[in-house]
C-alpha cells in the first residue's frame, strides 16, 4: 500500500479509464489477491509479447500492418507494466537514510566495509 495514502493502485481502470484503488488493512484480502494474480498475468503476457515482438522484428518480410499491430500491443503491455511498477513501488516502505543496516557508515563506503 501507498504509505502516505493507504491506497493500493489496482491493475485495472474504471469504465472511464480512471485508475482504481483499494483501501485495505493488509495485502491478504480477496481483492488484493486478485490484483496480485492479474499483475502476475500482465507481466507474463508482456514478457511473451516481447518474445514475439523480437521474432517479428527479425522477420525480413514483416509488413506495416503487422508492425502497427505489434506497436499497439507493446504500448498496452508497457502501460500495464508501468502501472504494476507504480503500484508495487508505492507499497515499498520508505527509506530514511538514518534507518537500516547502513546506519553509522561513512558516506561513500561500501556495505560491509568498516
Amino acid at each position: 500500500m501507498n504509505v502516505s495514502t493507504g491506497l493500493r493502485l489496482l491493475p485495472w481502470s474504471d469504465p472511464d479509464g480512471k485508475p482504481c484503488y483499494l483501501a485495505s488493512d493488509g495485502g491478504d484480502s480477496l481483492l488484493s489477491r486478485r490484483a496480485d494474480v492479474i499483475e502476475a498475468m500482465q507481466l507474463s503476457m508482456g514478457s511473451e509479447l516481447l518474445r514475439r515482438a523480437r521474432a517479428l522484428l527479425d522477420a525480413p518480410k514483416a509488413d506495416a500492418r503487422e508492425l502497427r499491430y505489434l506497436a499497439e500491443r507493446l504500448c498496452e503491455a508497457l502501460r500495464d507494466v508501468l502501472r504494476v511498477a507504480e503500484s508495487r513501488g508505492a507499497r515499498l516502505p520508505s527509506c530514511d537514510e538514518s534507518d537500516g543496516p547502513d546506519e553509522g557508515r561513512a558516506p561513500g563506503s561500501a556495505a560491509g566495509s568498516p
